[in-house]
């Protein structure tokens, strides 16, 4: 099954598929695929930045909406506790946050190892700390806009839920998060945008995206400027691409409004 699975991945590879760009375009140029040319590296580039922003993505909503529920609690070290979270980790380059993530981590669970008399050197995956870091970056900001929309419900929502007898999550997940969702997604949309570009940071710890494929490739090749530009040509298609999709998502969160 794997190996069919691997078959399929190849044959719909939109650049270096049998009816990829590069397979078609490039020939025997600097970004053929195959062993002549850097197209199945910046290939392979691509769906590593596409698979870390997609990773990202579902544990960044998640933890800006509980962020948001959290500051809006009646407990205020709660809300206070959530409050240094945003501000630390809207006021930090993601660049910091990323090298925090990577190194810190390492150092404290080798010191919690070391602590309980084990001696290990301990590595954490980029792609893994990669996915830590933005995800907490994309919280803290997608908390701030989640809690807009919260504020943007009325309150006359929750109340209507209470009177029909619903409780508090059903009233939450029936009446509260499709209004949520339709409200929060412009905000949404371009933090998604921001992440894609984000997870250009990676290549500065290892990580083999978009930026470091092409990095090497220029290096080797001395055609810095063509590589670099076919960088920004490959995160401009996925900017489009995503448009397209958000535009997608917007339409359907909105097909049960009345027309005027």
């Amino acid at each position: 099954m794997s190996g069919w699975l691997s078959a399929l991945a190849t044959a719909l590879d939109p650049l270096c598929g049998p009816v990829g760009i590069f397979t078609l375009l490039a020939g025997d140029g600097l970004v053929s695929c195959g062993a002549s040319g850097w197209g199945d590296e910046i290939a392979f580039g691509v769906k590593v930045t596409v698979t870390l922003a997609i990773a990202t993505l579902p544990i960044g909503l998640l933890l800006g909406f509980l962020i948001a529920l959290a500051a809006q609690s009646e407990d205020k070290l709660l809300r206070a506790a959530v409050g240094i979270y945003t501000t630390i980790f809207r006021g930090l380059p993601e660049l910091l946050t990323l090298f925090i993530v990577y190194y810190g981590l390492q150092l404290l669970i080798q010191s919690i190892l070391g602590w309980m008399g084990i001696e290990q050197r301990i590595e954490i995956n980029a792609f893994l700390a990669g996915m830590i870091a933005l995800a907490v970056v994309f919280s803290s900001y997608a908390s701030e806009v989640l809690l807009s929309a919260f504020r943007a419900i009325p309150r006359g929502q929750y109340e209507a839920g209470d009177a029909l007898g619903l409780h508090r999550s059903r009233t939450m997940m029936l009446v509260i998060l499709p209004q949520l969702i339709r409200i929060a997604l412009p905000g949404l949309g371009n933090l998604w945008m921001i992440l894609l570009k984000d997870t250009a940071y990676v290549s500065i710890i290892g990580l083999s995206d978009i930026v470091r494929q092409t990095s090497v490739a220029a290096r080797v090749s001395k055609e810095a400027f063509f590589f670099y530009f076919l960088a920004c040509l490959l995160y401009l298609a996925l900017a489009i691409i995503s448009s397209f999709g958000l535009s997608f998502i917007e339409r359907w969160s909105r097909r049960g409004e009345v027309r005027r």
